[in-house]
């Protein structure tokens, strides 16, 4: 047996060894979401008895207690509110603060770039206390837009950096071009960059609103009133003192999630393009 012969046939060994690996992996990470899926149509007693067997049969009723109980429509349509203001928000000042970063070179332009940087190594959960404190004391304790506000400043560090850095790799030539056009700075950041900045803004875009769609410490620590309560207050209303309602809960989440799914599967090749163009400055 030569020696190439043995390289060949480690390497295919490897190659098994390796995908058998991550095909662990991937069951490790699909399981658990197909068997919330399946227990939210088993009864209380049955998720009792054996939380890992197959529903006897299947029932809607949790999906109708947990649209009930968790006020799911309101909850949603708040959670909603604030990601569709926190999303455009955060892109819109990101995209016109990446471009006077990227394209002007000005006193302070560092120091910056270097504070949203040092942002995105806060502990956001550190400042629950100072933000609850700051918002009772100046009116903006429990009100439509409390939450949006610290949504929009923990959002924008991560999507100022990434978009920053897909805008270096755009050339110069474009903003010239459109000012001997007759082109207002306005006109060329939104109806030029911002049209070539797309596959990064909707990456970014989509997880500044996976981020707001899910949080719960803030919307706990801010919120009091039942009127502004997000879809993850809402979930928690499964979990008593002495029991749980896991099964309605599951239903609840799953509920919850279809959202996210849904814009997933839409825009997952954009969000790949966006992060490996956007992740490595150029």
């Amino acid at each position: 047996m030569t020696s190439i012969n043995i390289k060949e046939k480690l390497g295919y060994i490897s190659k098994i060894v390796v995908n058998l690996l991550m095909v662990i992996f991937s069951i490790t990470c699909i399981y658990p979401v197909i068997w919330m899926v399946y227990s939210s149509f088993k009864t209380q007693n049955e998720f009792n008895m054996d939380i890992l067997s197959l529903p006897s049969s299947i029932s809607l009723e949790n999906y109708a207690n947990a649209l009930k109980t968790a006020n799911f429509i309101k909850y949603s349509a708040n959670s909603l509110f604030n990601a569709v203001i926190g999303v455009t928000a955060i892109i819109i000042i990101a995209i016109v603060t990446s471009y006077f970063i990227s394209r002007f070179e000005f006193k302070g332009r560092k120091l910056i770039y270097g504070l949203f940087l040092g942002a995105m190594l806060i502990p956001i959960h550190s400042l629950l206390v100072p933000l609850f404190s700051i918002f009772n004391s100046i009116g903006l304790y429990n009100t439509r837009f409390t939450l949006i506000i610290p949504y929009i400043t923990f959002g924008l560090p991560t999507t100022l950096f990434l978009t920053e850095s897909f805008m270096n790799n755009l050339p110069k030539e474009l903003d010239e071009a459109a000012a001997i056009d007759g082109c207002t700075l306005g006109r060329t950041i939104f109806t030029i960059i911002m049209p070539l900045c797309k596959p990064i803004l909707i990456t970014t875009g989509i997880l500044s609103f996976v981020f707001i769609w899910n949080e719960y410490t803030f919307a706990l620590t801010l919120l009091d009133s039942d009127k502004y309560k997000t879809i993850s207050l809402g979930l928690a209303k499964f979990q008593g003192q002495y029991s749980s309602d896991y099964v309605t809960q599951m239903a609840g989440i799953v509920l919850a999630t279809l959202p996210i799914i849904i814009i997933y599967l839409v825009f997952n090749k954009k969000i790949i393009e966006g992060m490996t163009a956007g992740a490595v400055k150029g």
